[in-house]
């Protein structure tokens, strides 16, 4: 019998696994970094062991520290989440040689499945279909591009030990083929420390189906039914649900069957989940087997009704598994979204700063697996995903309609975030027929207006103006005296708006050029207005920080800094020249060398952070005249790159 649990994660998954084990009985062990120390999961396990900074390699990926925290608390079992350590064979071997449990597979699956070109040979000897491509010993430059030529265009190039979509490539003719090698093998290297690639025939808009499976030691496995990931962005899931609206009971027993084929034939045990491509005419194929506990598990546990972190537990004991594959039945649909601190307008940049207030929604059939709380700072050493909000409903309508409800009714001020943009997804028309691909988001959001900055329209800055005022006053209302206009400076987006607010009783008036809008305060408490607005009643969230005030309403949220006592500023001239980096990361590439004339908005710099690439661009024209970093350097925050120079001078022509 184990009896204190370890969990060698961060974030909601650690949460959620600490939620599972404390009501099973097991005390529990969270492990942080000093960024964490005020974490959630390390104010809800019972012990918590600090093992390094916040650089995870010094961290969250350090086997010492993590086995070293086990033998400080007495853990006898360690479970380790998602990404990090929970698909590394080297990190289970030394748990089991510590005399500890792993709450996972053999170190041999682990390895097995780990690397693409290896697990692909196992399930073509297995009998499970796999997509045609070249997986051999040779992985060069000239021996992939030999390969291409036979498999034919378009193809993937993949990471062989990666996922989540690093050092994955789409290659649609021989001349790309070349510079997309070599960036893949940058990133897999950043990744994973393996550059090594294989090449596989692309399928076309096909869908992204996953089975769930569980096995034991006793030589029992089962399939839990499917999860459609298909809407995807860089090939990073955004939408997953259960079960999917493509798959056909017939097509789900053949997968689920190939699924538990390929399980056995590693020698597995514990959750896995077999990831398969499926095209528009239902032929699937293996594309990999994640040999840990997903990210959208909670799909699956909502339609099953079973606990697969309790599932985890039990074959991790030795006990069989709780239910044969007759038993297990699916019930209504589930749809999961991963909210992300991250700005859909300016590329889905990753956010950073203080979560002033998250609220997360509630109602029937919603489900909030998140790691933070209101005050937490996002920072820029891990991945910004602050929840995964999940839905279900009695069918698929009800589960979408209750999915936008709950992203649209959860307050989040503090950090721009994708909100919005998975609300639209949901609502979206393709999205609801059931007929999204994984190229549904490239197609139906490419040139989508909603992903452009925004400007406040008159009655955003009237409700703006309207929330300052009573903060400043702490009134519920204006007197009854004779009506005053006062001039207000709003900064959005780094441009000032300037505004006349009239106040008459509790009717405000705002004046914006020509633009006018009229707003009626019908009551005022902390953080929360109600106005009525063209005749009807409606509610406002706000949270004022200092200058900066952040709202909520009209199906929006947006943000504002009060300018209005602040002296007025010189006219905006160019940029400075002095190139720095947007965040912590990596320099996988930089594209420029002294001398070189640029132009405003070229990219000089390509930054890796929180699992993205990210460009670094000229603020200005000019030329470059000092270079302050190169390909694989690590970079803080603000460090200066690129310095330019002043733009070339041509000769005039007479």
């Amino acid at each position: 019998m184990l009896k204190k649990l370890l969990i060698a994660n961060r974030g909601e998954i650690a949460v959620r696994v600490i939620r599972t084990a404390k009501a099973l009985g097991y005390r529990t062990v969270a492990v942080y970094s000093e960024a964490d120390a005020n974490a959630l999961h390390v104010e809800q396990a019972d012990e918590a062991v600090c093992i390094g900074p916040a650089q995870v390699a010094a961290s969250y990926l350090n086997t010492e520290a993590i086995l070293d925290a086990a033998a400080k608390t007495g853990a006898d079992c360690i479970h380790p989440g998602y990404g990090f350590l929970s698909e590394n064979s080297g990190f289970a071997k030394a748990i089991k040689q510590a005399g500890l449990t792993f709450v996972g597979p053999p170190e041999n699956a682990i390895e097995l499945m780990g690397s693409k070109r290896r697990s692909k040979i196992a399930m073509q000897e297995a009998g499970v279909p796999v997509v045609p491509g070249y997986e051999g010993n040779n992985a060069s430059d000239d021996e992939l591009i030999a390969a291409a030529q036979d498999i034919g265009y378009p193809l993937m190039l993949k990471a062989s030990a990666g996922g989540g979509g690093r050092g994955m490539r789409l290659v649609e003719s021989e001349s790309e083929l070349a510079d997309n090698i070599k960036r893949a093998r940058s990133e897999a290297k950043q990744a994973f420390g393996d550059d090594e690639l294989i090449i596989e025939k692309a399928v076309i808009e096909p869908r992204h189906v996953e089975i769930q499976v569980f096995a034991d030691r006793h030589g029992n496995a089962v399939y839990l039914g499917e999860r459609d990931c298909s809407v995807q962005r860089r090939h990073q899931k955004v939408v997953e649900e259960a079960p999917s609206p493509f798959v056909t009971p017939e097509l789900r027993k053949a997968m689920g069957e190939a699924a538990v084929k390929a399980a056995l034939a590693c020698g597995y045990d514990g959750a896995g989940t077999v990831e398969f491509l499926v095209d528009k005419d239902r032929n699937f194929y293996f594309l990999e087997m994640n040999t840990r506990l997903q990210v959208e598990h909670p799909v699956t546990e909502l339609i099953t009704g079973q606990d697969l972190v309790a599932w985890q537990l039990m074959v991790a004991e030795g006990r069989p598994l709780p239910l044969a594959q007759d038993e297990i039945e699916l019930n209504g649909h589930a749809i999961e979204v991963r909210l992300y601190a991250e700005d859909p307008a300016n590329g889905f940049t990753p956010q950073t700063g203080t979560l002033h207030e998250f609220t997360p929604a509630e109602g029937e059939g919603l489900r909030f697996d998140t790691g933070v709380r209101s005050g937490d700072v996002v920072s820029p050493h891990y991945d910004p995903m602050l929840a995964k909000v999940i839905a279900w409903g009695q069918n698929r309508d009800e589960a979408r309609r209750r999915l936008i409800r709950a992203l649209e009714d959860t307050t989040v001020f503090g950090v721009t975030t994708n909100r919005h943009f998975l609300s639209r997804i949901i609502a979206d028309d393709t999205f609801g027929a059931g007929e999204a691909t994984t190229a549904f988001l490239q197609q139906a959001f490419k040139d989508d207006p909603s992903l452009a900055p925004q400007a406040l329209s008159i009655r955003e800055l009237a409700l703006s103006a309207c929330a300052l005022s009573l903060n400043s006053t702490g009134q519920e209302g204006w007197s009854n005296a004779p009506a005053s206009i006062i001039p207000m400076k709003l900064e959005v987006d780094d441009e000032t708006t300037e505004l006349l607010v009239r106040h008459t009783g509790k009717t405000l008036t705002v004046s914006h050029g020509e633009a006018h809008y009229q707003l009626v305060l019908q009551s005022h408490q902390p953080g929360l207005l109600c106005i009525i607005d063209n005749g009807i009643r409606q509610r406002c969230q706000y949270h004022r920080a200092g200058d900066s005030l952040y709202l909520q309403a009209f199906g929006r949220s947006w943000s504002v800094t009060d300018r209005t006592h602040q002296p007025a500023s010189g006219a905006q001239g160019a940029g400075s020249g002095r190139i720095q980096a947007t965040m912590d990361g990596a320099i996988i590439d930089v594209l420029v060398a002294e001398g070189d004339a640029v132009t405003q908005g070229q990219t000089l710099v390509v930054l890796e952070a929180m699992k993205m690439e990210h460009p670094v661009k000229a603020d200005r024209d000019g030329v470059v005249a000092g270079l302050h970093t190169r390909a694989g350097d690590q970079v803080k925050r603000s460090q200066l790159l690129v310095e330019l120079g002043a733009p070339l001078q041509t000769e005039k022509t007479t």
